[in-house]
Formats: structure tokens, C-alpha cells, sequence
């Protein structure tokens, strides 16, 4: 039963305020408590932080691009509550459904005639050898990738127990299959079905170039060591904030417990969603 609904917008963007505009008092005369992002111009609804969306709502609604929801999907710790994504406008694989549609699609999770899709997520934790290492959940990707000024850089990688390389590279990008049409993608890696159990690793400008991208299992815990002295090294965590990373501090990667449940968009499925966004099969 969706008695609480949240509202989350990338409100500098005029068409989310617009939208929250009728979206609030719509919701409300369907006898639904809105909670509404804090910051956002003129909303009406009650004030909240995306945490506290994230304990309360039976329901969370993502007015913006994939960014916007990828800030909130990392907060959402139990399965069962869906986020519909809804995309204003940019390229969005996870927020698919257009604003044309939001009206009915929204009426029908509503009424509990929906299907979603569970999504893995990964954690992200980073060992520096100081105090207990920092904890970081993904839908996307982690991204490790040197400053612009810094010269290639060696990641030590092994994939389990088992050495897999050292990547002399630009960077490297540890993916969900969600985040395999994202960064992962312009790199040159694989797209994975989204129900995939899988993780993705693509070097960025590999030195070598038979370093290819490479899928392992999603069982799988991958252990990436930075062997690179007085370089710039930075992780990013789903593109959310950069964590500088030293000589010798070791980042890994391994399924997170928790998915990530998308409403799917009633009107197509996800090989129309890769047609349309990568414009296949067009002359």
C-alpha cells in the first residue's frame, strides 16, 4: 500500500518545478502524504531530506536525469519500495519514462498495477590504512581515473584470490550492468542486459592496447591497488564526489546486499530503450 509518496527533482531545471507544481496537489487529492526535497522553489508538500524520503516513502519519484536518480537510488535501503524515474529531457537509460506519460504511468503504481525491476548495486569500500575504510553503494559505477596533469597510472587488479593484471591506464571503471551503458559504455565495454548478475571492468585509455574490458561474475570480489607515486588519483562513486586516492590505498568492489527496484515503463522494453537512446538501426 503507497501511502507516502517522495519527490525528488533536479529542480534548477524549470520543467521539475513545473511538474511538482500539479504533481503535489494531484497526489494529495488522491489522499497520499507528499514529502518533497528540501530546496525545492515553490513546492508545497512537506519538506525533506532525500534520508529521511529514503525511511519514509512507499514510493519515491525522480524528476530529473539519470544523475538525480542516481543521488537517490544510493540512499534507498529497502527493496520493496519502487522509484520511478522519470527523464526531463537528456539521454536517461533509468529514468525512461517521458513526461507525456508520467500521469498514467503514475495512476497505475498507484493502483498497484506495476512491474519493476530489481537492479544490483555495488559497494565500494576504500582501504588507506588509516582508521576503518569508507563504505560507498553504487547503481552505476566507481570510477578510479587520474587528475589531469597526471602522467598513466598502475592499478594493481585481482579478481578473488586471483591476480587478473596491473592496468596501465588513464583509469579504470567498475560497473554494474545498470552503469554498463553509461561510463562504461563510452570506453568501449559491453552492454549487459540489466537482470544480469554480473560486474564490469573497462580500462580508460589502456596503455596496452589488448587490455579489453572484461566481465566477472557478480560473486565476485574485485581488489584494485594503486601503484602510482605523487599522481592525482581520484574514485568516484556513481559520479556523486570525488575521493582522493594515495600510493598504495586499495579499493574493492563486490555485490551490495540491498538491490535497487526501477518501475518499468509500461510501454516499452529495454531493447526499444537501447534503440531509441543509441539511435540503432537509423541511417
Amino acid at each position: 500500500m503507497i501511502r507516502v509518496v517522495g519527490l525528488v527533482a533536479k529542480y534548477e531545471e524549470p520543467k521539475a518545478t513545473e511538474m511538482i507544481a500539479w504533481l503535489v496537489p494531484w497526489l494529495k487529492e488522491k489522499g497520499k502524504q507528499v514529502l518533497v526535497e528540501r530546496g525545492t522553489p515553490r513546492a508545497g508538500g512537506k519538506s525533506s531530506s532525500k534520508e529521511e524520503m529514503a525511511r519514509r516513502a512507499d514510493l519515491i519519484v525522480v524528476l530529473g536525469g539519470d544523475g538525480t536518480l542516481l543521488s537517490m537510488a544510493r540512499l534507498v535501503e529497502r527493496p520493496q519500495v519502487p522509484i520511478l524515474g522519470v527523464n526531463l529531457g537528456g539521454l536517461g537509460f533509468i529514468t525512461e519514462v517521458g513526461i507525456d506519460e508520467l500521469e498514467s504511468v503514475l495512476a497505475r503504481v498507484l493502483s498497484g498495477n506495476f512491474s519493476v525491476e530489481r537492479r544490483m548495486t555495488l559497494e565500494i569500500l576504500v582501504h588507506t590504512g588509516k582508521g576503518r575504510p569508507k563504505s560507498f553503494r553504487v547503481l552505476n559505477d566507481g570510477v578510479i581515473t587520474k587528475g589531469a596533469r597526471s602522467r598513466i597510472i598502475d592499478l594493481e587488479t585481482y579478481v578473488g584470490n586471483e591476480y587478473l593484471c596491473t592496468y596501465r591506464a588513464d583509469g579504470l571503471i567498475i560497473s554494474t550492468p545498470t552503469g554498463s551503458t553509461a561510463y562504461s559504455l563510452a570506453a568501449g565495454g559491453p552492454i549487459l542486459h540489466p537482470s544480469l548478475g554480473a560486474i564490469v571492468l573497462s580500462p580508460i585509455c589502456p596503455h596496452t592496447l589488448t587490455n579489453r574490458p572484461i566481465v566477472v561474475s557478480s560473486k565476485s570480489m574485485i581488489r584494485v591497488t594503486l601503484r602510482s607515486a605523487g599522481d592525482t588519483v581520484i574514485l568516484s562513486p556513481d559520479g556523486q564526489q570525488g575521493i582522493l586516492l594515495n600510493n598504495g590505498d586499495i579499493v574493492e568492489a563486490r555485490e551490495y546486499r540491498v538491490p535497487v527496484s526501477l518501475v518499468k515503463a509500461p510501454s516499452r522494453g529495454y531493447f526499444e530503450v537501447l534503440r531509441t537512446k543509441l539511435k540503432w538501426g537509423e541511417r
